[in-house]
């Protein structure tokens, strides 16, 4: 007999999607190779933006950029950094899927990334770089042994103002 392992998703679940958003710094990215295909998977920086959306500071350069100028689809692993000791597996993490979209330029969301990471004042103002927008499509929230949840965008980001 096979037993499902997803619960309902409570606040608690959100709770801990929307903490795991606001406290990250790095993430797992995965993009599609334009060339093969095939799955490509890098680390980035990322911040959560003034609504929650993940946001990522890229150069264009880098290949993950090449992949989302692509194709937007990608996926976000986002873990609990604060989690240091211990099994990494009993940690908590969040599988996002999202599609990327390149962010508009904003001296707020510029200010706001510097706040958070004052170092990348030596590559914010490069010609090359800019943010990316990972907006949310669904998760998968793993929040320790038996808590898996699926989280809907809404669950993750703070509700558009009307």
């Amino acid at each position: 007999m096979e037993t499902n392992p997803i619960r309902p998703t409570d606040d608690q679940a959100r709770e801990l999607a929307r903490r795991l958003i606001a406290q990250m710094r790095h993430a797992a990215l995965g993009t599609l190779d334009p060339e093969s295909g095939i799955p490509l998977v890098t680390r980035i920086a990322v911040q959560a933006d003034a609504d929650g959306t993940p946001l990522a500071l890229l150069s264009g350069l880098a290949a993950h950029s090449r992949a989302l100028a692509a194709d937007p689809r990608v996926g976000l692993l986002v873990t609990d950094d604060a989690a240091a000791k211990g099994d990494a597996m009993t940690h908590a993490r969040l599988s996002i899927l999202a599609k990327a979209e390149l962010a508009p330029p904003d001296p707020q969301r510029r200010d706001r990334w510097l706040a958070r990471d004052p170092k990348a004042t030596v590559y914010i103002d490069l010609p090359d770089f800019r943010f990316w927008r990972l907006v949310p499509v669904s998760a998968l929230l793993n929040g320790g042994f038996g808590r898996a949840f699926h989280i809907q965008p809404a669950d993750m980001v703070k509700p558009p103002v009307a």
